[in-house]
């Protein structure tokens, strides 16, 4: 019996196109991101490049699916006359284009973060190296699934890592080893990044022997329910560490100073979907953070009855 293979191949051809050929203001297209076009150029590799696919309709070469491709080749090379790789359709009407463009991505499976932290560590990348080798020297792993020991939040630790450097990645592993011993939940990325808004507000003020021996006697159960009653994300996260921190301190560390504006880049969506924050709730956490430097002292007695009630 013959089979006809012909069935999955496209009907294309490759052609070499100069970009000052090709067309790409359909309607159907994306806004064009200026902001992504220089960071992918400032980090342009050849062998990223994919073929443009083109509709070839009444002689006119038609981008459906490559459109900042072509021009974070046109800012690299300085020129739109340089030549790029395109698989040509001859056969499609322009709804087709529209609707290929639709659902291009519906069915591909996006790189989870540990993927492509893995993947860098086989290129050789010593970024990922450093963080795999600090994280193992803990008796930690990074890995794609949750237990003791294991590090899922593999974003988290390279964002933190870009922030606040080696030495600030190994003091935040540190102080969370020290102090809930490995956990998973002590690894979560709103943990992690809640340690590291303390350390990057408070450096050498935050006692880590201190900050090991009071935060030691409170699960990370508490810390997150007390969090969550607070605001979304990781700040609320540093305010239920820094209330235990300063329980019975004569002199606890200032309130004012977690809420600088420095420290507002701290936050890096959770690898793991249920406990990311959206958008939306951080836009309204840095709205109203003006008025909690106000009231917060307010509502800081009054966890600290909770927490006294408890103990």
């Amino acid at each position: 019996m013959t089979y006809d293979y012909q069935q999955f191949v496209p009907q294309v051809q490759y052609e070499l196109i100069p970009i000052k050929n090709l067309v790409s203001n359909q309607d159907y297209q994306r806004n064009l991101s200026i902001k992504h076009v220089q960071k992918a150029a400032a980090h342009f590799d050849i062998y990223q490049v994919n073929p443009i696919k083109v509709s070839r309709r009444e002689g006119i070469n038609y981008v459906f699916n490559g459109q900042h491709t072509i021009e974070i080749i046109a800012l690299v090379s300085g020129s739109r006359e340089t030549p790029v790789w395109c698989m040509v359709y001859d056969d499609l009407e322009y709804m087709q284009e529209a609707g290929i463009f639709a659902n291009q991505m519906k069915y591909t499976r996006p790189l989870s973060p540990y993927e492509i932290f893995m993947a860098n560590i086989e290129a050789g990348c010593d970024k990922q190296i450093i963080i795999k080798d600090l994280v193992e020297s803990f008796g930690l792993e990074i890995s794609s699934k949750s237990g003791n020991g294991c590090v899922q939040a593999v974003a988290t630790i390279e964002s933190i890592y870009d922030k606040i450097g080696y030495e600030g990645l190994d003091r935040v592993l540190r102080l969370c080893i020290g102090t809930w011993e490995g956990v998973p939940q002590s690894m979560s990325a709103n943990m992690l990044n809640g340690i590291c808004r303390l350390i990057a507000a408070y450096g050498s003020e935050l006692k880590d022997e201190q900050f090991k021996e009071k935060l030691s006697q409170v699960s990370c159960k508490e810390i997150s329910r007390t969090a969550k009653e607070r605001r979304m994300g990781s700040l609320g996260y540093a305010e239920a560490m820094l209330l235990v921190y300063n329980k019975k301190s004569k002199f606890g560390l200032e309130w004012n100073k977690l809420y600088a504006k420095k420290h507002k880049t701290i936050d890096q969506k959770d690898d793991n979907p249920s406990s990311v924050s959206s958008n939306t709730d951080e836009k309204a956490n840095i709205q109203h953070e003006a008025v909690h430097e106000v009231i917060g002292q307010i509502d800081l007695m009054t966890f600290a009855q909770s927490l006294e009630k408890t103990s």
